[in-house]
């Protein structure tokens, strides 16, 4: 393994780490926001979604193949709000009811955003593995060199 290639490990699962953080950041706002009626904006809070794209890198200059590339980890394309509609909750007196006692509540689910953080922490806890395992071979090969 060439020291490039050592470096990307830590590059790609270093971006992994970046952006789940981002995804626990949108999830915990979303879940912060399950019950907002009124924003800035105008109206119920929208619930958030973060889209990934892969970072794709040019390969070593010794590979042989002219204008090849390799995944060089993740980044957040964008953060997108949802169109699902609102939930729609009876509750008369609410001052933002309609006629009918309505309010167009987030389209949050708490338990869908839980489930997603559970996600995004096992896949930052992967990364993290991903990195602290590559560390441990990279300090064995150096002990064995310097034997």
């Amino acid at each position: 393994m060439g020291m490039d290639n050592m470096f990307s490990v830590f590059d790609i699962s270093g971006s992994g780490l970046s952006a789940e953080r981002v995804r626990m950041n949108v999830i915990a706002n979303n879940i912060a926001n399950a019950n907002a009626t009124d924003t800035p904006e105008g109206g119920p809070y929208r619930k958030e979604q973060v889209e990934f794209s892969s970072l794709l890198s040019k390969t070593m200059k010794n590979s042989g193949i002219k204008g090849a590339e390799r995944l060089g980890g993740v980044k957040v394309q964008q953060i997108v709000k949802s169109t699902e509609p609102f939930n729609k909750v009876y509750i008369p007196g609410h001052p933002k009811a309609d006629a009918k006692g309505f309010v167009d509540m987030p389209n949050v689910s708490v338990m869908m955003e839980m489930v997603d953080l559970v996600t995004a922490s096992r896949a930052y806890e992967a990364n993290l593995a991903v990195i602290n395992s590559s560390k441990d071979m990279n300090n064995k090969a150096l002990s064995i060199l310097g034997k």
